[in-house]
């Protein structure tokens, strides 16, 4: 991810920036103004694109939707090994601490709260890997795509 010329993609994916979006994407204001934003750079179609209510509130129309999903503990687990490849003094009690009450914030708030749409595919990564996932998910939109 680039931000004025100056690769950011170690910075976003901070604990502190991960916090602060589930916040500050409670707010109503905040949530309308993305969601506008969000649509239009989807309406070409064409996109792959992530989020906790993507194919609940942003996208609920997309062809291809999945919900996926790992135990809070894995969750942290693998968080705590991507900061710790990084260098950062991280605890891992205190991860899981946040992925849980990150998970309760975003279930519970009283705009686009975190769901599974209902036409969304659910698949569980606790226990595999990222090829897995990936294969798994490849699989999945070829055929939808063969069914378009």
């Amino acid at each position: 991810m680039q931000l004025s010329g100056e690769d950011v993609t170690l910075e976003i994916r901070s604990q502190q920036i991960s916090d602060g979006a589930s916040r500050v994407s409670a707010l109503p204001g905040v949530r309308a103004a993305l969601l506008e934003l969000q649509r239009g750079i989807g309406r070409p179609g064409g996109v792959v694109v992530e989020g906790r209510d993507i194919g609940s509130v942003v996208f609920p129309d997309s062809e291809a939707k999945f919900y996926l999903d790992a135990s809070a503990e894995e969750r942290a687990r693998r968080r705590y090994a991507e900061l710790n490849s990084r260098g950062q003094d991280v605890n891992y009690d205190t991860i899981l601490r946040e992925v849980r009450q990150r998970d309760e914030r975003d279930t519970n708030r009283a705009v686009a709260p975190l769901i599974q749409a209902p036409d969304a595919k659910y698949i569980d990564s606790s226990a595999m890997s990222i090829d897995e996932v990936v294969d798994l998910i490849v699989s999945e939109v070829q055929a939808i795509a063969g069914r378009l």
